[in-house]
């Protein structure tokens, strides 16, 4: 019983660890989206001091290039947090590596002796 207890638990803490993935997820991509399109509005209604003394071509390429770091940006914060998330290995239930164990192990000769046959007619 208590194994079932243990074993309820650690999902529902995975899954709480993978709602919080995905929330990040979530939040860098309308990050992606919301900071990009601030950048091209602001530049295109003069909300940035000094850039209505710019040339309509200069105007576009800066309000591109800056969009499109932005995004660089929130994806190199996204993949630092990423980096940052505790990473858990598996580790694998000592009963069943004990059977594991043990049935390989246990096999009889006679088994042993018919492998050994079947590998020499193949060869």
């Amino acid at each position: 019983m208590m194994h079932l207890f243990s074993f309820r638990y650690g999902c529902r803490c995975h899954y709480r660890r993978m709602a919080g993935v995905v929330r990040k997820f979530f939040v860098a991509s309308m990050f992606m989206w919301i900071v990009p399109v601030a950048i091209l509005y602001g530049f295109n209604h003069n909300v940035f001091p000094g850039t209505t003394q710019l040339s309509s071509h200069t105007h576009t390429l800066l309000s591109g290039f800056l969009a499109v770091i932005s995004v660089n940006i929130v994806i190199a914060f996204y993949i630092c947090m990423a980096m940052k998330e505790p990473s858990e290995r598996h580790v694998p239930d000592p009963t069943f590596l004990a059977a594991a164990k043990a049935s390989i192990t246990e096999s009889t000769p006679a088994e042993n002796d018919e492998c050994s046959q079947d590998r020499n007619k193949q060869e």
